[in-house]
């Protein structure tokens, strides 16, 4: 492989981009139809490459085509070069005009009420902001984190310092919670233990799942045998409609009690789980600078953190 400025100066970006897209669909059809090119146009742009750096990067058979070990190496070097680039545009594009942008945000399902207040804040006061919002399990959001796809994540995290190439910062720390519809009677009972609520019905998630794990702790270490939930589900949206009800209780993070406007009909049956308070995080990728429009979007999340939890 030659090894000089020359080969990096024949590389162009625009091929780089295209070679992403086809190694992800592993499809030149499906590459050419995403990108707005002819198959012939990205066959020679891949070709060109291959002879620049004189190693295939592409595997090709009847069943598409997937990225040689050359390939992923050139992709992930790639994939950081790229990011580099969106984010410089951003730079320019923030200092030409602060009130535009775009964050890349990610959520659990449950940690969507704490997003969207920031969203609402922001948006208020800078209009030409635009936010793309994914939401996934914890373990996703981190590895999209690693691959660049996102700016930030809000989660909750087991230990803030677990994983040692993101940027693990604490909003809250955020216990669990016994939680019903407003219509039901329990919610009124003090001084109620996980014990006396063992027959009731619940819906709750998997206990395999990341919240699940501390449900199932919770249960354990008061000596109980988990309740057999009517309704197992990894749907918050599910969840609230069968609490909603008012006959089911679930468990889930206090936080989304602190964000009403988002349940209005959810809250708290009174028993303490206090083993289960975790913290709550902004996580970034440990190496990359933010843009200036997730760094504003940084900045509202520890002021609506700040507020939501004043006095809990």
């Amino acid at each position: 492989m030659q090894a000089d400025e020359g080969v990096a100066r024949r590389l162009r970006i625009r091929d780089l981009h295209t070679l992403r897209v086809v190694a992800e669909l592993g499809s030149m059809a499906q590459a050419a139809e995403r990108l707005a090119l002819s198959q012939s146009a990205i066959s020679k742009a891949i070709a060109g490459m291959e002879r620049t750096l004189g190693v295939p990067l592409l595997d090709r058979s009847s069943r598409g085509v997937v990225a040689t070990g050359y390939g992923r190496i050139l992709l992930a070097r790639s994939t950081a070069m790229l990011d580099e680039l969106r984010q410089g545009m951003e730079e320019l594009r923030f200092l030409a005009d602060p009130t535009q942008g775009e964050v890349r945000v990610g959520a659990t399902e449950p940690m969507t009420a704490v997003v969207s207040a920031v969203i609402d804040h922001l948006s208020r006061r800078h209009a030409r902001l635009h936010f793309r919002v994914e939401v996934a399990h914890t373990t996703e959001l981190l590895q999209r984190l690693r691959d660049r796809d996102l700016d930030l994540a809000i989660t909750r995290v087991a230990d803030a310092r677990a994983e040692p190439d993101l940027q693990a910062e604490i909003l809250f720390d955020d216990a669990l919670t016994v939680v019903a519809d407003r219509s039901n009677p329990l919610i009124h009972r003090q001084g109620a233990t996980l014990a006396e609520l063992l027959k009731e019905p619940w819906a709750l998630p998997p206990y395999d799942s990341f919240l699940g794990r501390f449900i199932l702790k919770a249960f354990q270490d008061r000596g109980l045998e988990p309740p057999l939930a009517t309704v197992s589900t990894r749907s918050v949206q599910m969840w609230v409609a069968m609490l909603r009800t008012g006959r089911f209780l679930g468990i889930g993070p206090s936080a989304m009690l602190r964000f009403p406007v988002h349940y209005p009909s959810l809250a708290a049956v009174p028993v303490e789980l206090p083993e289960t308070r975790r913290p709550i995080a902004l996580v970034t990728l440990g190496d990359r600078s933010l843009t200036p429009a997730s760094r504003l979007f940084a900045e509202t999340a520890r002021l609506v953190s700040r507020e939501a939890t004043e006095g809990a």
